[in-house]
Order: structure tokens, then sequence, then C-alpha cells
């Protein structure tokens, strides 16, 4: 699968944003967040004659250059030593790729995940670097993969999706009018702090090193319905029984960290402690009057542990209540912080305790990141929904969770060293309740 790059260009705001506008403050929670873009791509089938991709193209260009009009500081360009965005309408990079291939091969998982990166633009992050990339890939059955990658020092994941889902709306014959407008209020309830640390992510290996192997593991509905009555531990085992039906998301992460505490094990020759990272979105989590449309960074980290000696067990309903009282136990924190200092120190604490322990290299770090109930799959431009939703391979040790088309399933994406990859692929539950891929 080749992918020419046709064109690139930046496509402006349709409106200039008015000057009381031009700086827009990020948070502290901005600040938090990882110095790196976020990749994530949509799929559409071919929908009508090839003859109306230019058409499509022209579409696309124009209802972007409208979003922007309200999503403007992605137009802009961040300003680091101010905290600040520069919201001087310089545009948002739009490219244009030609596929020499079916989108079919995608679809149907005949294609490695580090092939899919060719599908999203290439940043090179600088003080003139564009906040947002767009790239529009044709394919020659007519198929679509349009992929946009953001900044995740300005925006997460839901801030995001929302915008991706408003140009699609602004796309289609009812317009930018129709598009729910976002609110720029975060750093009034998170104002940017000075000598603030962000999270660091795990080391990219160099040249020689290790490589990390990405893999799509995939949990249908059943499969979850049977691990949700494994970690149960049995109706009438009251002391291994969890305390609540596990969720989906907890159940499939809870699987997968004892997979990954199995693999420690067999590298190390014993049981290693760990901690398990789970990223939260906030919205609609906490006693702060924050809309659920507001744009930039608002969530927070919940760490699980693992205590990692030789006598303990690490049965799959452990690892569901360990997992399952950290989130619910985060959560209740961020109900009743009354502040937004209260909030942003509960996750410096949380990623200052991952960072430290990683530093001393006796517990292991997974970070898991969770998008699932994200509305990837209502973005229709006007030629249908999406056929698919992925990310690319990434290049550090964390693992993506998404929703199937359906809604139903689970797709877990593993970014681990080559050796650590083997064992997991080769792990028995992971092979007994999951296609890879």
């Amino acid at each position: 699968m080749e992918v020419q790059i046709l064109s690139r260009k930046l496509i402006k705001p349709t409106s200039p944003t008015p000057p009381h506008l031009k700086s827009y403050k990020t948070s502290s929670l901005d600040q938090l967040a990882p110095p790196a873009y976020v990749p994530f791509i949509l799929y559409y089938d071919a929908n009508g004659d090839k003859n109306e991709i230019d058409e499509r193209s022209k579409r696309l260009e124009k209802s972007l250059s409208e979003i922007l009009t309200l999503y403007y500081p992605l137009a802009g360009r961040y300003i680091k030593d101010k905290q600040l965005v520069d919201c001087n309408d310089e545009g948002a990079e739009y490219l244009e790729a030609q596929v020499s291939g079916k989108l079919a091969q995608v679809l149907q998982g005949e294609l490695k995940p580090e092939l899919l990166n060719s599908l999203v633009p290439i940043v090179m992050p600088s003080e003139t670097t564009p906040l947002a990339f767009v790239q529009v890939n044709m394919f020659e059955c007519g198929g679509l993969a349009i992929a946009l990658e953001c900044a995740h020092f300005v925006i997460d994941g839901i801030t995001a999706t929302t915008f991706f889902n408003a140009w699609a709306k602004a796309c289609k014959a009812e317009g930018i009018n129709e598009v729910i407008h976002p609110i720029f209020d975060l750093a009034s309830f998170f104002p940017p702090r000075e000598n603030t640390m962000p999270m660091v992510p795990p080391k990219i290996p160099g040249p020689g090193a290790n490589p990390i192997i990405t893999k799509r593991f995939v949990f249908n509905k059943a499969a979850i319905s049977s691990l949700k009555a494994i970690a149960k531990g049995g109706a009438c085992d009251s002391e291994t029984s969890t305390k609540r039906q596990p969720s989906r998301v907890v159940a499939v992460t809870a699987l997968i960290w004892k997979a990954l505490i199995a693999v420690a094990k067999a590298r190390h020759g014993h049981l290693k402690a760990s901690i398990l990272c789970h990223s939260l979105n906030l919205r609609g989590k906490t006693a702060l009057p924050i809309p659920d449309n507001s744009f930039g960074n608002f969530y927070m980290v919940a760490n699980a542990r693992f205590g990692g000696n030789n006598e303990g067990k690490f049965e799959l309903h452990d690892l569901v209540d360990a997992l399952d009282d950290s989130i619910r136990n985060t959560i209740d924190d961020c109900m009743k912080a009354q502040t937004g200092d209260d909030l942003v120190s509960m996750m410096t604490k949380s990623l200052r305790e991952a960072g430290e322990e990683r530093e001393r290299g006796e517990t292991d770090i997974y970070m898991f990141s969770s998008w699932c109930r994200f509305p990837f799959y209502e973005a229709d431009f006007g030629w249908g929904k999406p056929a698919w939703m992925s990310i690319v391979a990434i290049p550090m040790e964390i693992i993506g969770m998404f929703d199937t088309k359906d809604g139903d399933g689970i797709e877990a994406w593993v970014s681990l060293h080559e050796e650590a990859m083997l064992m997991f692929q080769n792990y028995p539950e992971i092979k007994a309740f999951t296609s890879q891929i």
C-alpha cells in the first residue's frame, strides 16, 4: 500500500478570529498532558460515483474552514513560554493523498498496523507547527480514510472527537448552523501554573534497540460476557466474587493487565509489582460547573496497583477489584473536589507517583487509554457513517482501547517491546478471548 501526497495546504477559518479572542489561555490540565500529537483515522466505504471525489474534497475543505471559525484555537500556534495559543488564523494543515490499494484490504485486517502510519501526517513539532493536521486519503476504489492529528497539550480525545464530528456535520446539508459551539472556559477553573511537569510517556527506543510492536486484539461481545462472568468469581463464592459487575472496559483491561504481569514474571523469573495508569474523562464527574462541550484537556489518571510479592495471586477477579476500586475512588475524590486546584493537585500527585516508581525501576508502569463510547461512528460527512475507526502503530509501550463498530466489543491496540509482545500474544487467555491482527 503506497501513499502519495498530492497536495499540502493550510486551511484558515472562514471568518477571522475577533481581536478579543486572539489569545487563548491553556489550562493547568493542558500543561500536564503529554507533549505529543495524537492521531486517529476514520474509514469510509466508496459511496457513489468516483467522479464525486473532487466534489467531496471541495466540501471537506470548505466545511473544515467553517468549523475552524468555531474551534479557532486549532487554527492558531502554541506559544509554550506564555502558556497560550496565539489565535492568529494561520490555519490547520490539510493534506490530500492517493493510496495505491483498496480500502477492503484495510477493513479486512490484511495490513499490519505499521502500514497505517502512512495514512496520518508526519508532524515535526516546533513553535510554528499547526495544532491540527488532516490527511484525506483516497483509495483506488473510491473509499476514503480521513485522519485527524491534534496537539494533546491543547485538547484531549473527547475534544478531538467532538471537533471531528462537528466538521462532519458542517460538511452535510444541515451545515454549520447545527453544530454545538465549544466553550473555552477551562483555564478559568484551572489557571496555568509555573514549573508544571507534563506527563512523561515511556521512552521511544533508539536505533538498534529492541523494537516496539503494535498489534490489535479484538474482544467480541461473547468474549467480554465470558470475561465478566469469570471476573465475578462465581455467584456462590462470596470470598472471591467481585463486589460489582465489572464494565466492559474494566474486564478487558484487567485481563490485559493479568497477561502483562505474567509476561513480566516470565522475563524476570519472579512476580513484579506494577501500577496500571488509566485515563478517565472527567466531564460530568465533578461538582464543578464545567460544560460537557468544554474545549481542552479535562481528564484524570487513576492508578491501580498490583503488589507483586511472590505469595500474591493475580487472578482476574483480584485485578478487576483493584482496578474498579481505583477508578471509583478516583471519581469519588473528583466529585468531592471543591476547586480546580484540588483536581490539579490530584492529577499532579497521580502522575508523580507513576513517574517516581518508573524512575526507581522496581515497578512496571502500564499506561492505558480508553476511548470507548467516544462517538467516532457517528461522524457522517454526507456519504455514510464510518466503516471503521483506527489509530496507528505507536513507538512506545501503551495500550489504547476503542469500541468495535457494533458498540459491543472492544479493540485493544497493544504496543510492546518485541520480546514481550511474542509472549503476550501467546498468553493462553489472550489467545482464548481475542482475535489477533
